[in-house]
C-alpha cells in the first residue's frame, strides 16, 4: 500500500508546491487539508479545488472557526493570557485547533505521516508538532521547507516548471498570519526593529491618531465567557467578530514588540487584535469585581505561565490541562457587564455591575454611613508588621 501524508494545507504557492515536493522526496500520497479559522481569504471549495489540481490524491476542508472561538479563544480570555504581558497568542492559538483535523484526517485516510509548511527558525513547527505528537504519538512529522529544502525561489521553479494553477509574482514583503482572534505580521522592512510600521501594515485596525466619535460598548460575561455586546445575545465568535469591527474602527488592538520565540532568538512582530484586547481587557476588570484577592493574586501567575505554555506550543500537555481546570474554576464567579469607551486606540474601561460582586459601596466609602470599624485597624497592623518589626531590632543594632 502506498504510504499517505496528510498536509496542513493553506492554499497559497508553498504549501501548493509542498504536495507535489513531498511526493517526489518520498513516494507518498498527498491528503491536503485546510482548516478555517476565520482568516478569511478565498472560499474552501476554491482551496479544496486547488488542492487536487496541485496533485493531491484527496482534499479536505473544515469549518472550525466557531470551534476555535468556544474551545481555543475563549480559555484565552478567560486566563487573561498575554505573552509577554502584550500578545494575545493569536498564531499560538490557531494551531492546536488545526492540529487536531490534521490528526483526524491522517486517521481517517491511515498515513503516517502529517507535513507542515513550516520553516525551521520559528515558533510553529514546535506547535504543529508537540500537538501531533501529544494527539498521535504514532504519527510523523515533516515539514518541506525545513527538511527537504525547498526555498522560496525553489518553490516557484517548481511551481512554473509544472504549470500548478497558483499565481508566483505577488509577493507580499510581509509574512502574515490571520484568523478571526487577531493578525500577525512579520519581515520586510520591520526586521530592522529601528523601522516604524507603516499604515501599509495594518488591516484589522484603523489608525489610532485619526478624529473619531468615540465608541461606548457594554459586553455581558457569564462564567468568563462573553455572551451579549449592548445586549444583544452573542456567541462566542460572533463576539470577537463585533469587538473586531467596533474596536478595529478605533485603532484599538496594535502592539509592536520584541519577543522571545521558543526556540531561543528575539524576534520583531506587529500584531493587530482589536477583539482579543478589547475583551481581556473587560474580563480582567470583571474579575478584579467578582475575584477574592488571594484567588485573584494566584491566578495572575497561573495565566503568565498557561500563556507561555500555549505559546511554546504546549497546548494539549498535562500541566496546560491542569491549569485550565484552575482557569474555569477561578471563572465561576465572573459574570457581569462591563461598559468601555473605545477610542484614540484604547479600550477604556469606565463601569462595572455585576450580581457576584465583592463590592462593597458601605465598605468602601469615606462618607457617613460607612460601615467598616476603622478601630480594628490598630491592631491588625501592629500583628501585620510584627515580623519585619523583630527583624529591622535586630539588624539595626549590628
Amino acid at each position: 500500500m502506498t504510504e499517505r501524508v496528510v498536509l496542513a494545507y493553506s492554499g497559497g504557492l508553498d504549501t501548493s508546491v509542498a504536495i507535489g515536493w513531498i511526493a517526489e522526496e518520498t513516494g507518498a500520497e498527498v491528503i491536503a487539508v485546510a482548516v478555517d479559522v476565520g482568516q478569511g481569504g478565498e472560499d474552501l471549495d476554491v482551496i479544496r479545488k486547488r488542492a487536487l489540481a496541485c496533485g493531491a490524491v484527496e482534499a479536505e476542508v473544515a469549518d472550525a472557526k466557531d470551534e476555535f472561538a468556544e474551545e481555543y479563544c475563549v480559555p484565552a480570555i478567560k486566563a487573561n493570557a498575554l505573552y509577554m504581558d502584550r500578545y494575545p497568542l493569536v498564531s499560538a492559538l490557531s494551531r492546536p485547533v488545526i492540529v487536531k483535523h490534521l490528526v483526524a484526517a491522517a486517521r481517517k485516510h491511515g498515513a503516517d505521516t502529517v507535513a507542515h509548511g513550516c520553516t525551521g527558525k520559528g515558533n510553529d513547527q514546535v506547535r504543529f508538532e508537540a500537538g501531533i505528537s501529544s494527539l498521535a504519538p504514532e504519527l510523523r512529522c515533516i515539514a518541506p521547507v525545513r527538511d527537504y529544502a525547498m526555498t522560496r525561489d525553489k518553490a516557484i521553479a517548481f511551481c512554473e516548471a509544472n504549470d500548478l494553477p497558483i499565481a508566483t509574482s505577488k509577493k507580499s514583503p510581509f509574512s502574515i498570519d490571520q484568523n478571526v482572534f487577531g493578525r500577525a505580521v512579520e519581515t520586510g522592512f520591520l526586521e530592522d526593529i529601528w523601522n516604524a510600521p507603516t499604515e501599509a501594515v495594518y488591516e484589522y485596525t484603523a489608525n489610532p491618531a485619526e478624529a473619531r466619535e468615540p465608541d461606548e460598548v457594554v459586553i455581558a460575561f457569564h462564567r468568563g465567557v462573553p455572551v451579549a455586546v449592548d445586549g444583544r445575545q452573542v456567541t462566542p465568535l460572533e463576539a470577537v467578530r463585533l469587538l473586531n469591527a467596533r474596536a478595529g474602527a478605533q485603532g484599538v488592538g496594535r502592539i509592536d514588540m520584541v519577543e522571545d520565540r521558543l526556540v531561543g532568538i528575539k524576534s520583531r512582530e506587529v500584531y493587530e487584535a482589536p477583539g482579543a484586547i478589547a475583551l481581556i481587557t473587560a474580563h480582567q476588570e470583571l474579575e478584579n469585581v467578582t475575584v477574592e484577592r488571594e484567588l485573584a493574586r494566584y491566578k495572575r501567575q497561573v495565566e503568565q505561565r498557561w500563556g507561555e505554555l500555549v505559546y511554546d506550543g504546549l497546548w494539549f500537555s498535562p500541566l496546560k490541562r491542569a491549569l485550565d481546570g484552575f482557569v474555569n474554576e477561578a471563572n465561576e464567579h465572573v459574570t457581569g457587564e462591563i461598559r468601555m469607551v473605545l477610542h484614540g486606540g484604547r479600550a477604556v474601561v469606565t463601569g462595572r455591575r455585576s450580581a457576584e460582586s465583592l463590592y462593597d459601596f458601605n465598605l468602601a466609602t469615606y462618607d457617613t454611613g460607612d460601615t467598616f470599624d476603622q478601630s480594628l485597624s490598630k491592631g491588625f497592623i501592629e500583628i501585620f508588621g510584627m515580623s519585619g518589626k523583630i527583624a529591622a531590632r535586630r539588624d539595626l543594632a549590628l
